[in-house]
């Protein structure tokens, strides 16, 4: 399949809403919007296996366009795993149903990291590629390409598995730091492959889910995650699509991970969004956060915590509507769908607040 260019979907409000343009309302999408809470998501699980799925490019497509059907949002995310790239490379990785992705072999020493060859995309990802291309043929909003961030890549490599406090990771970084930095380099080098993969088979936008970034105090993510962030970032500069990067519990990283190359940076539930506007730098759009398991509350609630995200959002053009992370499985899907309505009727743009105008690389 021939990709469409990355400017296809330049006049999209969610396009120009990342690149601080002028458009009529506020967009929306979510974080998650594909899987678990999607009764025709689990009718194709029923059948197919996670992996299956995100190694079959037509039931990838379609599980992709599902939520794009339903909520009539205003963006497409790829529906894949962040550790797919790496899986890519046989080194072991399963992703257990409930468990999360785990690490037969964890990468501890500098003899384990001879395992992270280089990422040939067409080669290793050439069925993610592929739901690319079938997905930008037949979306009519913006697909967001998307990859790991080398800090929560590595959080799972090293660890073996999903962690909450981090150890071995944080271990390696303060005691083996020329190891730490041999890894992150690797690991930054095999997702900026998979996203210019991505944007070259036609995704419009990128994001970069460093989800598990919020761990570090501002210090250790200077020294230890930043210059990695900047590589991939800085590395699709030159693709002139809006570079997105979102952490969890990144109160205290917001401009930080804006000075790692983003175009717009996600903000989780946790803080409010006036504060972290002003703890991003202009320039820079934002994009959020209402809290995912406000979805769960009565309407009358959830229609409260809505209006209170627009309202805090101030009626910037450079804002970008969604939840502080990804859609909970129990969520009701209607629910998403009266709040994409919502904010498409009420998040007006206010053209006299402050802009980030830019010339969209």
């Amino acid at each position: 399949m021939t990709a469409h260019p990355p400017g296809r979907h330049d006049a999209s409000v969610f396009i120009r809403a990342c690149r601080g343009e002028d458009h009529e309302h506020v967009p929306v999408w979510f974080m998650r919007q594909a899987g678990r809470a999607l009764p025709e998501y689990r009718a194709v699980r029923e059948q197919h296996a996670f992996e299956e799925v995100v190694h079959t490019p037509e039931l990838a497509a379609e599980v992709t366009l599902q939520p794009v059907r339903r909520y009539g949002v205003d963006a497409a995310i790829l529906f894949s795993d962040i550790v797919t790239p790496v899986q890519a490379l046989g080194i072991g990785v399963e992703i257990k149903p409930g468990v999360g992705p785990v690490v037969e072999r964890p990468l501890r020493s500098e003899g384990d990291l001879a395992r992270l060859r280089p990422l040939e995309a067409e080669e290793d990802l050439g069925f993610v590629l592929d739901t690319v291309s079938i997905l930008v043929d037949q979306l009519d909003v913006p697909l967001i390409g998307f990859a790991g961030a080398p800090f929560t890549l590595a959080s799972y490599l090293v660890e073996g598995g999903p962690s909450k406090s981090y150890t071995r990771t944080k271990a390696m970084m303060f005691s083996q730091e020329p190891l730490w930095h041999d890894l992150m380099r690797r690991l930054s080098d095999i997702t900026l492959a998979s996203l210019r993969a991505q944007v070259g088979r036609g995704a419009s936008a990128v994001q970069l889910f460093d989800s598990w970034a919020g761990a570090l105090a501002p210090a250790d993510y200077a020294r230890y995650v930043l210059p990695h962030s900047r590589r991939i970032l800085e590395g699709l500069a030159d693709l002139g699509v809006p570079r997105i990067h979102f952490g969890v519990n990144t109160g205290e990283l917001l401009g930080a991970m804006a000075d790692a190359g983003a175009d717009v940076v996600g903000v989780d539930w946790r803080v409010p969004l006036e504060q972290a506007r002003r703890r991003i730098p202009d320039g820079v759009a934002f994009q959020g956060n209402l809290e995912p398991a406000v979805a769960l509350a009565p309407w009358e609630l959830v229609e409260e915590r809505v209006r209170d995200v627009l309202d805090r959002a101030g009626g910037r053009v450079d804002h970008v509507f969604n939840l502080g992370h990804g859609v909970l499985p129990e969520t009701d899907p209607d629910v998403l769908a009266r709040v994409v309505d919502l904010v498409h009727r009420e998040g007006r743009v206010d053209t006299t607040a402050p802009s980030v105008a830019t010339d969209g690389g």
